[in-house]
């Protein structure tokens, strides 16, 4: 339909055009390439069909070389403005390079955000291993150094134990990373149809990242290196003086009903008290990595239901080419199988506040209206004064206004009016940069009687693609909007990023937490094995010392899941502020699923842990602790 006129096409080619490779329908923020296309044909006919022969409505430019742009955009502005322009503007605000710009710059955050976060907990572990490797292997040291090696030659022995573990790390993620980057690309060439994507794994990068990792491998483990390098000789060949154990807090406030075992648990937890925080602070990050590499999920759903369930009501929104009359309304709710409608007005504009300025549209809803409702941050109902105008409190700071200030609004279609309007409030919402104002005052401000320029409308599930239909053959309307259709494009587009890197790393984490609590249970056998088989010599049975050990690990994983839900949250809320853009804001929401998934991974971990360290305890070597000089 063309200017009011069926006409009928052949199509003869498929063509791409950088300014539409983020293609969106009026009124929407995500494509629906089901109901939206962009269409090219002949300059000279086009104009013949909407009487244009001659004119234009679109003009791209090119700058010279050390060209100004903010000078070349008010000239245009000037020189065009006497023909009706909408005001110039750069390509850094062009829609197809901002939606691409912020898509890109959220990858980059999370490209960085999360390494952070891994590698942090992977130099907290290094340090722990190392540390009780060095405690276990004193002797040796010892005896190295007593044959001669300085304390340079023991650090260097530590730190190349450490390197090979980088450059083993290394090794599997520049494969796996590479692997998931090609992946990445064709995810983008299929949504964004880019002719091609090419996914080129640099030197530089390599470089960087194994270097970023060895950094960050030796500073979590320089305390250890730096203390087998300085352990003295003489002190070494001593084993650790014995314990005295006595009375723990628990035994002096009453509790001696405990039993013997469950006592001794007590007493070693009590005595090294630094090495059971540094055991439970490990598995609270290991437990907290796991809330990271899944809680997107839980914000990217509230999102969906606050936006499409609680704030947009509607079964469809119409859009019509022009603002038209009101009774347009009328004839939409006559439609068979539509039950309700109400008026909707968006006008395109220019909001200025001192020497910020910001392109968006001023969305007119009708007063009491029930389909299209504003929000605040705790779910309750903002009812739009008569006058002034609301905005979202991210185009307010963008604007550096707050309520009761005034601002500048030039419209940019009609008779393009300039008017001051008062900011009366400011709302929270997660999706959009807009401004919102009554319908009657936004039409009083583009002085203009009872138009509108769309409407929601609610209508029977089986009605849905017959009123489609008949929208499609109605020559005014511009586009129509399906709320289902429009969640399923919000999760393509925003939800295949965010949930992709967050199975990859739901993925990682849960190896860090298994390599977490398996390693603690493997080093705490291995610093206890002496012990324990000292006392099934003493005559104490294998499940009496299995419960010695495992009850130990135990209490560690149960107080570490609540300090891991803490961190985890911490961690979630760094990440959550580091993914606010233009497009969406990500809320902090955290579901209780999302807790019991983390806990979850760690117990599994810690059970199926205990049961190797059980097979382990199994075939402790009994007679070589007989045959100790004690």
């Amino acid at each position: 339909i063309i200017n009011g006129r069926r006409k009928s096409f052949r199509i003869v080619g498929v063509a791409l055009s950088s300014e539409y490779i983020y293609q969106i329908a009026p009124g929407t923020v995500f494509p629906d390439f089901e109901r939206y296309a962009i269409l090219w044909m002949g300059r000279t006919p086009l104009a013949t069909a909407y009487d244009m022969e001659g004119a234009f409505n679109d003009v791209v430019l090119t700058l010279r070389a050390g060209a100004q742009l903010d000078d070349v955009l008010d000239r245009l502005d000037g020189l065009l403005d006497p023909y009706g322009g909408l005001g110039a503007y750069g390509r850094q605000d062009q829609l197809s390079h901002r939606f691409l710009s912020e898509e890109f710059r959220q990858l980059e955050r999370l490209a960085w955000l999360f390494p952070v976060i891994f590698l942090g907990v992977a130099a907290f572990l290094l340090n722990v291993v190392i540390s009780r490797q060095v405690g276990m292997q004193r002797e040796q040291i010892a005896a190295m150094k007593a044959f001669g090696y300085g304390n340079v030659a023991v650090g260097v022995h530590y730190a190349k134990l450490v390197l090979l573990i980088v450059l083993i790390g290394v090794a599997i993620g520049l494969a796996g990373g590479a692997r998931l980057g090609s992946w990445l690309s064709a995810t983008y060439i299929e949504f964004y149809r880019f002719p091609f994507l090419r996914y080129q794994l640099s030197a530089g990068v390599i470089v960087a990242a194994a270097l970023i990792s060895l950094v960050a491998a030796l500073l979590g483990t320089f305390y250890a290196v730096r203390r087998a390098a300085r352990l003295p000789p003489a002190q070494a060949m001593r084993p650790e003086p014995p314990t005295v154990y006595r009375a723990t807090v628990l035994e002096r406030l009453g509790l001696q009903w405990l039993s013997q075992s469950s006592r001794m648990i007590a007493r070693h937890i009590e005595r090294r008290p630094v090495k059971s925080l540094l055991s439970v602070i490990g598995i609270a990050f290991s437990c907290a990595i796991m809330m990271v590499g899944s809680f997107q999920k839980d914000s990217i759903d509230y999102m969906v239901h606050v936006q499409f369930g609680l704030s947009q009501r509607d079964d469809l929104a119409v859009t019509f080419t022009e603002p038209t009359s009101a009774a347009a309304l009328t004839e939409l709710k006559q439609l068979p199988g539509v039950t309700y409608g109400e008026p909707l007005r968006m006008v395109p504009v220019r909001l200025r506040a001192g020497h910020h300025h910001y392109r968006t549209v001023i969305q007119g809803l009708e007063a009491g209206g029930d389909l299209q409702r504003l929000l605040d941050t705790d779910l309750r109902l903002i009812a739009l004064p008569p006058d002034g105008i609301v905005l979202t409190d991210y185009l307010g700071a963008l604007l550096d206004v707050r309520p009761g200030d005034r601002l500048t609004v030039e419209a940019l279609e009609g008779s393009r009016p300039v008017r001051e309007v008062v900011v009366t409030g400011l709302v929270k919402q997660y999706i959009g940069v807009s401004g919102y104002m009554q319908l009657e005052a936004l039409n009083r401000l583009m002085r203009e009687g009872h138009a509108i320029s769309g409407a929601a409308l609610t209508a029977d599930e089986s009605a849905l693609p017959a009123i489609f239909a008949a929208l499609k053959e109605m020559p005014r309307i511009a586009g129509t909007v399906v709320r289902t259709s429009a969640i399923r494009h919000f999760y393509k587009t925003m939800g295949e990023t965010l949930l992709t890197f967050t199975f990859i790393n739901t993925l990682l984490a849960a190896t860090i937490a298994f390599g977490m609590v398996y390693n603690s249970a493997r080093i705490t056998l291995a610093e206890r094995s002496r012990e324990l088989a000292s006392l099934r010599v003493l005559g104490l049975t294998r499940g009496e010392i299995s419960f010695i050990l495992l009850g130990e690990l135990g209490l560690f994983t149960l107080a570490a899941i609540p300090l891991g839900f803490l961190i985890g949250r911490g961690l979630c809320a760094i990440i959550t502020q580091n993914l606010q853009t233009d497009l969406f804001r990500v809320p902090l929401v955290v579901e209780p699923s999302t807790y019991g998934f983390a806990a979850t991974v760690v117990l599994v971990s810690a059970a199926f842990s205990g049961l190797i360290v059980r097979q382990r305890l199994d075939h402790l070597d009994l007679i070589a602790v007989l045959k100790t000089k004690e």
